[in-house]
């Protein structure tokens, strides 16, 4: 069996207690993991006097494969978001975003299962800001053909590799005609070659009109970032929200799955967090990793707990802690 080395970012608030439940439940399932703990964020500063430490970088590179949890970042006082600079350090361009019903749990949408492919180097997130005159400030967007062509090309490539049957290309172009124009033409482009795959296109605001009436619609959804940043946690609202939700960013040098919800500070310490979205993150990266079976097993048990709706976090109407649920899902997978 491949022995794995994987960097392991804990992050902030409820991060490592719900990293920690994870790395029991993954370890739990027969995969050789050798983790290599690093801190990034709010830590990182404190200790480093840079959120992002240069061996953090490296030992992603080096292992192409990260686990973290949720981090900090202040709003505003010029304060760069960790996680953007995380992707922009390792050119990590594709953000995917599953979004499934999970069982016995309430969701508007229990059947839904759809993909969010967000692509996430440049729009209005390359961070190109100034104030023009006091009183007035100028954001540049930005949307290149490569970028748009290649985050295109994983949309079609994840579907053909995940049996999925259509791609669904979210834009502005009848406002933005040369920006979101170019990211439209590219996603033509790209579908030629994928005759098999159904391609079509929404504007943005009919889309989430539309994902809220009939989602049912939607397959892979491939965005812009800052479109595929609201949307993604527009469809994670259809499921329950953000604690059940994964996510991952892709890139040529490797790749970090993550939970997308926040650090809750407030629940810090308590043990009551809900590991949930990022276990499922966790199930990714085997994937990733290509440990199918063990992949397998984990959702597997995870559903099975779901199922039965004995083992419940304080947030969806339970009372077992971070622990208890990590537990009831490792004796699953020993039946």
């Amino acid at each position: 069996m491949a022995k794995h080395t994987i960097t392991l970012i804990p992050g902030d608030g409820i991060g490592p207690e719900i990293v920690a439940a994870t790395v029991r439940i993954l370890e739990a399932s027969g995969v050789d993991i050798e983790w290599e703990t690093h801190i990034i964020g709010a830590q990182a500063l404190e200790k480093f006097g840079t959120t992002i430490p240069d061996a953090t970088i490296d030992s992603i590179k080096k292992n192409r494969v990260a686990l973290k949890g949720p981090l900090t970042t202040p709003i505003g006082k010029g304060f760069t978001s960790v996680n953007v600079g995380l992707r922009k350090a390792l050119d990590l361009y594709a953000n995917v975003r599953p979004v499934k019903a999970l069982p016995n749990i309430e969701s508007r949408y229990p059947e839904l299962d759809l993909v969010i492919v967000r692509e996430n180097t440049e729009d209005l997130y390359a961070g190109l800001e100034h104030v023009v005159v006091p009183g007035v400030v100028e954001s540049i967007k930005i949307i290149t053909e490569k970028a748009s062509t290649r985050i295109a090309e994983y949309a079609f490539q994840y579907s053909v590799a995940n049996n999925r049957k259509k791609v669904t290309a979210i834009h502005k172009a009848n406002i933005m005609k040369l920006s979101d124009g170019l990211f439209l033409e590219c996603f033509y482009n790209v579908a030629k070659k994928y005759p098999n795959i159904e391609a079509d296109d929404k504007i943005v605001d009919n889309a989430c009109m539309q994902l809220v009436m009939r989602p049912e619609q939607f397959d892979v959804m491939v965005l812009e970032n800052l479109y595929g940043d609201i949307v993604s946690d527009l469809c994670a609202g259809l499921i329950g929200g953000l604690g059940l939700a994964p996510g991952s960013n892709i890139g040529e040098q490797g790749a970090v799955f993550e939970a997308v919800h926040g650090s809750a500070p407030d629940i810090a310490g308590q043990g009551v967090a809900n590991p949930t979205a990022i276990l499922m993150s966790g199930i990714m990266m085997l994937r990733h990793l290509e440990e199918n079976d063990a992949a397998a097993r984990v959702e597997k048990a995870m559903m099975d707990v779901f199922i039965e709706g004995e083992t419940r976090t304080k947030d969806l109407g339970g009372s077992a802690k971070t622990a208890d649920f990590a537990s009831a899902i490792i004796d699953k997978m020993k039946q």
